[in-house]
């Protein structure tokens, strides 16, 4: 009927009733009734839906934007309420989206397929090991001990899978060397403004005070500023004078403000230094071992009273929070430890058994203040054993692939995670977390620690684009 009356009109043409047409229809209603409702109930919520459902859509077409959010994240004051000490921060809203689009797009594609890489397998195992951790921890293992609040479990596990899975995303979605630039770029530049910032300089004082007030500025952080940096000086012969100039300044003023400005925590420039101690000695050996010489005599004579106060009986504020820490890893491993040697306690558990234990008279929670102590803990000899497992792979993986690029970026990128891979579990040692632990630093330190993950992750991208697809050598990439 319609047709009769207009033949071959272009009305006719354009309520053609085709999926096309009935798609267009969807989403003009759509907008009509969301906008009505909206503007009847005006909230940052809307709002926040609305800009997520762009960032997801966006993400969908370019999942590399969403690896570019989570360096971003460092600088990203947003986070959502667990109800319990535990908010979610950008970071970790981001990267299980990033794992939900793809896989979404490996059903799609069916397609379930991982880059070759000798680092996965272990990165599994370490997901399965803590996700039985979780799984078990309600277990009665000490029948007057009660466990953490469900959030802070699912919140210690997440701190975990997440790591995992952010080290997986940069090892998969990375097909263009390129990417790995814009992250190393864009990471220094946030240091760069950081740094400054801790001078007191304007504008850059309230970026600084921030991070620090957002925890994005821990340990883990100073390491991989200073790791990328010395990597790409020493190792990247592309690059021109200015930029050597500009990494040669950051990696200068992270050392004055890690050592001379905030020296009490040694976790700000002592894993730093060793990051580059470790990639000066992979360059030069002899000149590495020059460095450490005379930066050892250096740092007697700045601090003459070094040793006389390590030998020294006296008991001051620093010592007695020492002796508090090696108390505390005791009572961990020699009596909580023993409860369930296996699998663990569960994720954040351990913390509400401490109360069972005196240390040093108190019956109080506290925490191992070593990294290696609470993945004992929490997730057993299992966790711990496939936790080493993991750094060892990524450890051999990197020293495979030192040589395999000559005199550019990617070169420097290895080196990098040579040093800061090294320095990240000294760190670990010290207590300034590789896997944070949701009652000390809690989830807001997962926002540094994550970085060594996902620089991590490039290695294995690294691996990849440097073979061909029959498995042998490709030439160097520029």
């Amino acid at each position: 009927m319609i047709n009769r009356l207009f033949p071959n009109g272009p009305l006719i043409r354009w309520l053609d009733l085709t999926p096309q047409f009935l798609l267009r229809s969807a989403v003009v209603l759509s907008v009509i009734l969301l906008s009505t409702y909206l503007g009847s109930r005006v909230s940052t919520n809307y709002l926040i839906a609305i800009i997520g459902g762009i960032a997801i859509l966006i993400l969908i077409r370019l999942p590399q934007l969403g690896l570019v959010g989570v360096i971003a994240g460092l600088v990203i004051p947003f986070s959502i309420s667990t109800g319990s000490q535990t908010p979610f921060n950008t970071t970790l809203l981001i990267i299980p989206a990033l794992l939900a689009i793809w896989l979404a797009e490996m059903i799609r594609q069916r397609k379930f397929q991982l880059v070759p890489s000798p680092t996965t397998l272990p990165m599994l195992a370490l997901v399965v090991s803590v996700t039985i951790s979780l799984v078990a921890g309600n277990l009665p293992w000490n029948l007057f001990a009660t466990t953490a609040p469900v959030p802070a479990q699912i919140g210690g596990w997440a701190v975990f899978v997440f790591s995992v899975g952010v080290y997986l995303l940069v090892a998969n979605l990375i097909n263009d060397q390129r990417w790995l630039k814009v992250f190393t770029v864009l990471f220094l530049i946030i240091a760069s403004f950081y740094m400054i910032g801790r001078f007191g300089i304007f504008p850059f004082t309230a970026l600084s005070a921030m991070m620090t007030e957002m925890r994005s500025d821990g340990s883990i952080y100073w390491v991989w500023i200073v790791a990328l940096a010395t990597g790409q000086l020493l190792f990247n012969r592309k690059l021109n004078p200015l930029v050597q100039m500009m990494l040669v300044l950051l990696v200068t003023l992270t050392f004055y403000n890690g050592f001379f400005r905030a020296r009490d925590w040694a976790s700000g420039w002592l894993p730093p230094l060793i990051a580059l101690g470790v990639i000066v000695w992979l360059r030069a050996w002899r000149v590495g071992l020059l460095l450490a010489i005379l930066g050892l005599v250096a740092f007697l004579i700045i601090n003459p009273g070094l040793i006389d106060g390590l030998l020294s009986s006296t008991v001051n504020e620093e010592s007695y929070s020492l002796m508090t820490r090696d108390v505390a890893r005791q009572i961990l491993v020699e009596q909580v430890f023993p409860l369930s040697p296996i699998i663990g306690l569960g994720p954040s558990n351990y913390y509400y058994y401490t109360p069972l234990y005196s240390i040093l008279g108190w019956y109080v929670r506290f925490n191992s203040h070593n990294n290696y102590v609470d993945i004992l803990v929490q997730t057993g000899l299992v966790g711990l054993a496939c936790f080493f497992w993991t750094v060892g792979a990524i450890g051999l993986l990197a020293w495979r692939l030192r040589n395999r690029f000559v005199g550019d970026f990617a070169q420097g990128y290895i080196y990098a995670c040579l040093g800061g891979l090294t320095a990240s579990l000294v760190s670990a040692w010290l207590g300034d977390w590789l896997l944070p632990f949701v009652y000390n630093i809690g989830l807001n330190g997962f926002r540094a620690s994550v970085l060594a993950w996902f620089f991590l992750g490039g290695l294995v991208a690294l691996d990849h684009l440097s073979t061909s697809k029959t498995g042998t050598m490709a030439q160097p990439l520029k």
